[in-house]
């Protein structure tokens, strides 16, 4: 008697990777490159899609209706920006402007909102950036709330420098002591003076590029 054959295990489907999904192009995503300086998009511009910062820095802002510009985050790697168009907005209401050369994966809103809905690990990885966020703009509430200026600065640079997180960025993308003063809620001559007191005292290191160093924390602890 002839043997029976075994039939082949079903193969089981590939896990979704949510890093390697972001770090690439495909149906529905597309990676657009930014210079320093361009506009990733425009505060009035349809809000159809989401973002996701592969590389660079990216400012976002809000200008009120007499011109005044007001900076609400600074982005790094591994950010999404403009979920708003995930909540019913339908255009954006912020500017978000490339700080340094920078690649953005762009995601239209249906695709995002099927991947949040079918794939738990990409939507663990995204509500796990958006509590990290809202407790950034709690702890950024207080800091302007009671902490002073010169606090608020320290602050602000270790937080761009991304301190006591897995993969620290000591040198900064170029920025500006007008965009730190508008961050921080300060006059530019008030961030030019603790500039050149924190690196006076080896707190930051400030020729052409800025260097953070650890022993900045010092500023935010003291009393």
């Amino acid at each position: 008697m002839t043997p029976r054959k075994r039939s082949a295990a079903p193969k089981k489907p590939r896990a979704f990777d949510a890093e390697a999904y972001l770090d690439s192009t495909g149906p529905a995503r597309k990676v657009v490159k930014y210079r320093p300086g361009a506009a990733v998009f425009s505060q009035g511009d349809a809000a159809n899609d989401v973002r996701y910062l592969q590389k660079g820095a990216v400012k976002v802002s809000v200008v009120s209706r007499i011109g005044k510009e007001a900076v609400v985050a600074m982005l790094s790697p591994g950010d999404f920006f403009g979920e708003g168009a995930l909540a019913g907005q339908l255009v954006r209401i912020e500017t978000a402007t490339a700080l340094a050369a920078s690649s953005v994966l762009i995601i239209e809103k249906d695709a995002m909102a099927r991947l949040l809905h079918g794939e738990p690990e990409f939507a663990d990885r995204f509500i796990s950036h958006m509590l990290t966020r809202n407790i950034r703009i709690e702890a950024d509430l207080v800091d302007q709330l009671f902490n002073s200026s010169e606090k608020r600065l320290a602050r602000t640079l270790l937080l761009l420098a991304r301190y006591g997180q897995a993969n620290p960025q000591r040198t900064l993308p170029k920025i500006s002591q007008e965009t730190l003063a508008e961050m921080i809620g300060a006059t530019r001559s008030r961030v030019n003076f603790f500039m050149n007191k924190f690196k006076r005292l080896g707190l930051i290191e400030y020729n052409g590029d800025l260097k953070i160093n650890a022993s900045l924390l010092t500023v935010v602890l003291h009393d």
